[in-house]
């Protein structure tokens, strides 16, 4: 009995979803309010529509990244996006490199706050 319990439990361990995209839901946006604590008037936004993935909108392009990392740690796959043209295209690739260069993600009520050892953060409130 003991054994049985013990391979379910790992069975569901297994199955659950310990990074950021298991701990909100996928139907939430996040809108980028602060690079480096610097305020963001661009619309960019943050989604988890998926077990192990991120996607947005910046300010040219929509975008999506592989995420599994668990929580509180956060790193992406590289970023994939379409490839529009904009006068917020240097913003854009500025927050793309933030982006990948997070190492860690934090979720208080109705933001998340992504920072990295080099002192940068992003800061997102749920829209």
């Amino acid at each position: 009995m003991k054994k049985t319990l013990l391979i379910a439990s790992l069975l569901l361990s297994a199955c659950a979803d310990e990074t950021i995209s298991g701990q909100v839901d996928t139907t939430d946006i996040w809108k980028l309010q602060s690079m480096n604590a610097e305020p963001v008037t661009e619309n960019i936004t943050l989604t988890f529509p998926q077990k192990g993935e991120i996607a947005g909108q910046a300010p040219c392009n929509r975008y999506s990244a592989s995420q599994k990392a668990p929580l509180p740690w956060f790193e992406i796959g590289p970023v994939r996006a379409t490839r529009m043209a904009c006068a917020a295209l240097a913003l854009e690739q500025r927050y793309f490199e933030m982006l990948a260069d997070m190492t860690l993600i934090e979720r208080k009520a109705e933001s998340l706050l992504l920072t990295n050892d080099a002192g940068q953060s992003l800061l997102f409130t749920r829209n």
